[in-house]
């Protein structure tokens, strides 16, 4: 029996199938991904990927040279900045390649990188560049390396709340095949949207590895169908500051939220026809939840039969509101399951907060009933500070089905884990 030729570089010369890699490999083969698919759909794009290295992101330029070849050939070009903001400066200099005559492509999509105080310093730079926005076969996705534990940092940094400030919209990815589909995604949702959009990169996603499909066509984009203003959502030449506020405001955000809810990015796992407990969490911390219910021997069927409801959301900002909707419906109470500061509970509380009193659940995350601000100061449930376990969480899990349902084996299951 003749067994396959199998070497090191599968991971970028493999067209399709599986392929062993980590998360850093992963988007390095991202680029070459859209640019397959951007010649399929008949168009001749080039790829630029550009950032600062920084854990969890400290290899991408070693890998990204090992791998210049493979990039070449798919004509994807890799320039690392002298820091983050001239890199970043560079990436929205892209955009602007089809404003003027004589272009070599129809567009460049391009991949900014760097760890979370460089998008720190970036704030300007990705403010201004949001605004002006994306050419229509361009595209910007900016990977954030988060550190939530200061690993390799000399304080915590969480950027989802930077990148709200700056109303760039922001994918979560949970595990390393949805590096790669929500990095396509990403892409396919800046073109449409006109929107820079953002992409946490923790060090339990980007430094871990496994085999998972690397066809750049397992990702189905589907475009929404929504009225566009006058001249589109793309950057274009004179565009003053009010036009491009207003613009954005009105237009571009709320693309983005049809574009997640037409791909359905934020979609609901688990359900039970009388749920009574929701739980809405995105990223990593969904891995945590899952392995939380695996620790109290919750399995799916289980679950239904408990009357839980999980939702995973893969776009953590903007919320999109019609899927929090049907999620919430008929349910007593959501517990949200987030590292770091609240960032889907306020959304997900401001969603909610026109329901009426007798049919709104309650919302419950960092802090029980009593709430955030409380004094005496509230009890915390999922802590802010640090990192989430899968035990802390799955002691919340249970405390909270404990207030409708009691089940020994949970109990026998707790006590395993104290």
């Amino acid at each position: 029996m003749k067994f396959p030729t199998v070497t090191l570089d599968d991971k970028y010369t493999l067209d399709s199938g599986r392929a062993y890699l980590n998360g850093i490999q992963a988007l390095v083969r991202l680029p070459m991904m859209q640019r397959a698919r951007d010649v399929t759909a008949g168009l001749n794009t080039a790829g630029f990927v550009t950032g600062y290295r920084g854990s969890p992101l400290g290899s991408v330029d070693q890998e990204m040279w090992k791998a210049r070849a493979h990039l070449e050939r798919y004509h994807v070009r890799f320039q690392p900045g002298l820091n983050e903001d001239l890199a970043a400066t560079s990436v929205w200099g892209s955009q602007q390649v089809n404003l003027f005559p004589g272009a070599n492509y129809d567009g460049v999509f391009a991949l900014w990188y760097g760890k979370g105080p460089g998008v720190d310093r970036c704030g300007d730079v990705f403010r201004h560049a949001n605004a002006a926005g994306t050419s229509r076969h361009g595209g910007v996705l900016v990977v954030a390396g988060d550190d939530h534990a200061a690993k390799s940092s000399t304080l915590p940094h969480q950027t989802e709340h930077l990148f709200k400030a700056m109303m760039m919209p922001v994918l979560a990815p949970a595990g390393l095949q949805e590096c790669l589909e929500y990095g396509l995604h990403g892409w396919a949702l800046s073109r449409f949207s006109g929107c820079w959009v953002a992409f946490k990169a923790l060090s339990d996603t980007v430094e871990t590895s496994g085999s998972i499909d690397i066809d750049p066509f397992r990702v189905r984009t589907q475009t929404p169908d929504i009225e566009l203003p006058d001249g589109g959502l793309n950057i274009r030449w004179p565009d003053p500051p009010l036009v491009q506020e207003e613009r954005l405001l009105h237009h571009k955000l709320y693309a983005a939220l049809a574009y997640g809810r037409e791909n359905r990015l934020n979609r609901i796992v688990i359900d039970a026809p009388r749920a009574r407990l929701g739980i809405i969490t995105a990223g990593k911390s969904y891995l945590d939840v899952r392995q939380a219910f695996d620790d109290l021997g919750i399995d799916e069927a289980r679950a239904v039969e408990l009357g839980i409801r999980l939702y995973k959301v893969g776009m953590v900002w903007p919320l999109e509101a019609e899927g929090v909707r049907h999620f919430a419906d008929g349910l007593d109470e959501i517990l949200v399951v987030e590292e770091k500061r609240q960032f889907l509970e306020y959304q997900l509380k401001e969603e909610l907060y026109n329901w009426r009193e007798d049919v709104r659940p309650r919302v419950i995350g960092k802090f029980d009933e009593k709430g955030e601000w409380a004094l005496p100061h509230g009890s915390w449930l999922l802590p802010a500070a640090g990192e989430l376990t899968p035990a802390m969480i799955a002691r919340v899990i249970a405390a909270r089905i404990g207030r409708f349902h009691t089940s020994e084996r949970i109990k026998a299951r707790l006590a395993f884990l104290d």
